[in-house]
C-alpha cells in the first residue's frame, strides 16, 4: 500500500464551497479509521473530521458541524470532505490520514497518534 494521496483544494471567497479528496492506493483492511486533519499557520495541527468504516460513524469538529461532510467511496478507495460555508478561520493546509485495520470513536479520533500514515498535505485559503 501506498501512502494516501489528496488533491482539491484551493482558493475561494469567504461562503463558498471547496472538496479536498484523498485516495488510498492497495489498502485491504475491511475496517479503518479514515480522517482529515488541518494546521493553520502558527497553530497545531487538529482533526476536522474522521470516519470509522467498521460501523460507519462519522465525526466531525464542532467548528465544521453542519459545513463539512464526509463521504466514502470504498471501491474507489477515495475519502472526500465536501466544505461549504467557508470561513477565513478554515485557511489551513488539509491532510488526510488513515489508521488501517485500527478503530476510532468519540474519544480518540483527534488523536494523531492513532494514524500510521499520512498524505502531504493540500492548502485551502478562503478570503474575506
Amino acid at each position: 500500500q501506498g501512502q494516501p494521496v489528496e488533491s482539491g483544494g484551493g482558493s475561494v471567497q469567504a461562503g463558498g464551497s471547496l472538496t479536498v479528496s484523498c485516495r488510498f492506493s492497495g489498502w485491504t483492511y475491511s475496517n479503518k479509521c479514515l480522517a482529515w486533519f488541518r494546521q493553520a499557520p502558527g497553530k497545531e495541527r487538529e482533526g476536522v473530521a474522521a470516519l470509522y468504516t467498521g460501523t460507519s460513524t462519522e465525526y466531525y469538529e464542532n467548528t465544521v458541524k453542519g459545513r463539512f461532510t464526509l463521504s466514502h467511496d470504498n471501491a474507489a478507495d477515495t475519502l472526500r470532505l465536501e466544505m461549504n460555508t467557508l470561513k477565513p478561520e478554515d485557511t489551513a493546509i488539509y491532510y488526510c490520514a488513515a489508521a488501517m485495520g485500527g478503530y476510532c470513536d468519540s474519544a480518540n479520533w483527534r488523536a494523531q497518534e492513532i494514524y500510521g500514515f499520512w498524505g502531504q498535505g493540500t492548502q485551502v485559503t478562503v478570503s474575506s
